[in-house]
């Protein structure tokens, strides 16, 4: 009775520890003594215990960060550049098969490809076009994972360090640039209102009247604070008739 109580215990033992639950958003890589088999799919799944094993690979999008490049750009500027990566798995055979430790070997391509992208243009270009410099890392580092079973979503350029003298000049450019605008708006401003006085004044000199409106209205303007006396050192009559002279 101990004997099969034993056995059944063993044979109790061997069965569970080959139980295997592998979730919707992975897969497994089967081997049987160290020979790929087949891929396993969701759901629950049960091995030989020593003879097989199993390899999980996660086909959600996976992001990693690419570490702080020094890079020197076209117009020798030195700047510190790092970014993300956002990648997925499309062959879990593959990834796991043609090249060892893919996550590793995605960070090194990335690497590699940021500093080749960003030192072959200027600051300018980088910092005005980082969507752009992000998708020319993809495509260089495409070249190499698409072999590997293994699709790039995005590569995305996160922040650009540069020296503190350098910063000190962007500002100091920045700076004279907003100063320009704003001299060039207030010329336009003084253009446009000169414009629309020339054309004001050409239409009341059709009109002896209007220029008697207008005078009234002006000093209708100064009286209005009753602190000043005007004087007028002839009639208004004696003033020329340019209806007359018009005629």
């Amino acid at each position: 009775m101990n004997r099969f109580t034993i056995l059944f215990g063993i044979l109790g033992i061997f069965l569970l520890a080959g139980i295997r639950i592998i979730f919707e958003y992975k897969r497994a890589i089967k081997f049987r003594f160290g020979k790929y088999i087949k891929t396993l799919n969701p759901g629950f799944r049960w091995i030989i215990p020593i003879i097989e094993t199993i390899q999980i690979v996660d086909i959600r999008v996976i992001t990693f960060n690419i570490d702080s490049q020094e890079v020197m750009t076209e117009d020798n500027v030195p700047c510190s550049i790092d970014g993300v990566v956002f990648f997925k798995i499309n062959d879990s055979e593959r990834a796991v098969l043609e090249v060892e430790e893919y996550k590793f070997a995605i960070t090194q391509l990335a690497q590699a490809a940021l500093r080749d992208v960003c030192g072959k243009v200027e600051l300018d270009t980088i910092l005005s076009k980082r969507e752009e410099m992000g998708k020319n890392i993809k495509e260089i580092v495409e070249l190499e994972t698409k072999e590997w079973g293994i699709e790039i979503i995005d590569v995305k350029i996160k922040d650009i360090q540069l020296p503190e003298n350098m910063r000190r000049m962007m500002a100091n450019q920045a700076e004279a640039e907003r100063s320009r605008r704003a001299r060039i708006i207030l010329a336009l401003a003084e253009e446009q209102a000169a414009t629309k006085l020339l054309e004001a004044g050409k239409l009341i000199d059709q009109s002896p009247s209007a220029i008697k409106l207008r005078l009234y209205q002006t000093l209708s303007n100064i009286a209005a604070e009753k602190n000043s006396t005007i004087l007028f050192p002839f009639p208004e009559e004696m003033l020329p008739n340019q209806e007359k002279k018009s005629k």
